[in-house]
């Protein structure tokens, strides 16, 4: 099973463009990421720029309207990423827990949809999509 572990820092909503990271706090993070890498449960993780540096595309007035950040309206805003394989929500619980995150993040845990999740009809339209993941 697949899932994504997604890193929210509070406060990173408000994060100016050039924001520096703590190099104790990467060092920590990267410990943790070789755990994850040693075990063999790493398939791929990246951090994300603040909100300041990207763009929203919306479809509500059905025609696409770009925003850029930051977004006055965020509470909550991506830091970061972990994808894993792992054989339950336990495991990646588990390994959420391990994470030295700090007291203002939260890890999300969210399982990814593989195809066998779909009912037969979405499979269908899927197939041409069988090599990759979904």
């Amino acid at each position: 099973m697949r899932f994504m572990m997604l890193m929210i820092p509070l406060g990173y909503e408000n994060a100016p463009p050039e924001v520096q990271l703590d190099p104790e706090r990467v060092a920590a993070m990267m410990r943790y990421n070789e755990a994850l890498k040693d075990a063999g449960v790493l398939i791929t993780l990246d951090g994300l720029h603040p909100p300041s540096t990207g763009a929203r595309v919306s479809f509500a007035t059905g025609k696409p309207v770009v925003t850029d950040g930051p977004f006055a309206e965020a509470k909550e805003v991506l830091g970061g990423y972990w994808m894993i394989e792992v054989a339950s929500r336990e495991e990646a619980i588990a390994w959420a827990r391990k994470c030295p995150a700090s007291p203002n993040e939260i890890v999300e845990i969210r399982q990814v949809h593989e195809i066998a999740d779909y009912s037969p009809e979405v499979q269908e339209i899927l197939a041409g999509f069988g090599d990759l993941k979904t």
